[in-house]
């Protein structure tokens, strides 16, 4: 069975060029499998071609903001397409390092001693 699948690369981290590298490798091993897809960057363009494109899932291989702290996967689910990776939420939390601790430490999950800090302009 073959997928339509949209692999979401790109975006404005530093991470750029391995997202871009991961992408490409990721639709290159899809193909490979027989499946259809189509790179799709992370920027104003990203929601009207996942809207438009049929897709039967979004593989995510962003690095960094939009990636890894949700904002993609939010996306999909807005449009109820699925994708792959950790949910919403998890992401979210996961890149908020210390929203993460303090959830870790709430939950009695030891980690290592940690504060945050702050950056400043």
């Amino acid at each position: 069975m073959s997928l339509r699948i949209a692999v979401v690369c790109g975006g404005p981290s530093a991470e750029v060029e391995v997202s871009h590298l991961s992408g490409s490798q990721v639709a290159a091993a899809l193909r490979s499998r027989g499946h259809q897809c189509t790179i799709l960057e992370v920027d104003a363009e990203l929601w009207p071609a996942l809207e438009a494109g049929g897709y039967d899932c979004v593989f995510i291989a962003v690095h960094g903001r939009f990636g890894e702290d949700g904002t993609v996967q939010g996306v999909c689910e807005l449009l109820g397409l699925p994708y792959t990776g950790n949910g919403l939420l998890a992401a979210a939390l996961c890149f908020d390092k210390v929203a993460a601790k303090r959830l870790f430490a709430a939950e009695g999950i030891d980690t290592p001693p940690w504060r945050g800090l702050t950056t400043s302009g």
